[in-house]
């Protein structure tokens, strides 16, 4: 099932929260041999996991993490901005209408249908949050999956080539996307729709909590 948790609430779930870092550190630094921080507790955590973002998490039924990714409003610091602005020509993507998506990890033997939930998931959030468009960073192994979704981005700009190639990119929240999800997951409309109520009500802006 999915779970959408602000850093501040990770603590109420300790074994999902630990094994989701772990998921981290084992997917980018330990195969994917990226140049990130992982502590002595064998987390994978960065400067953006402290400005209470939000995660998407699909948690299995033992609860622990099964995959995940993260959220962070544009108005605020985000990697896009920091560290990628040569893809974006130099401009800046900032709007209360556009998050950054970053972190997509895949717990080891994982199956198709998590990509698909935490992309449905994703769909959830932004839509919840009245958001037109979501950000993000993403390599060569990344195509694959989205083209597989059917929800790819609108490249805006590429580093290198073939398997090193870093692109960032913009993913519009319209309303074909989400049947196709739901398909791609197996997952009703209605249980995607408890999923998302249960963590924030029916009626709560999202965007309160990162204000």
């Amino acid at each position: 099932m999915l779970r959408y948790l602000y850093a501040d609430d990770l603590p109420r779930f300790p074994r999902l929260a630990k094994t989701m870092f772990r998921d981290r550190a084992s997917q980018f630094h330990g195969r994917l041999k990226w140049e990130v921080t992982v502590d002595e507790d064998g987390y994978e955590r960065d400067e953006y996991d402290a400005l209470n973002p939000m995660y998407v998490i699909w948690e299995r039924p033992d609860g622990t993490h099964g995959g995940s990714l993260r959220f962070l409003p544009t108005v605020g610091q985000t990697m896009v901005n920091d560290h990628f602005l040569e893809l974006t020509d130099g401009v800046r993507i900032q709007s209360p209408l556009i998050w950054e998506c970053t972190r997509f990890c895949l717990a080891p033997g994982a199956d198709a249908r998590v990509s698909a939930a935490l992309m449905l998931g994703g769909y959830e959030a932004g839509t919840g949050a009245f958001l037109s468009h979501a950000v993000g960073v993403f390599d060569a192994r990344m195509v694959r999956i989205y083209r597989r979704l059917g929800w790819g981005p609108i490249v805006l700009g590429t580093t290198g080539g073939g398997r090193d190639a870093i692109s960032v990119g913009l993913w519009a929240f319209e309303d074909n996307i989400r049947p196709r999800l739901l398909s791609k997951a197996g997952v009703s409309s209605e249980v995607s729709r408890h999923w998302y109520d249960r963590s924030f009500g029916a009626v709560r802006d999202v965007t309160a909590a990162v204000a």
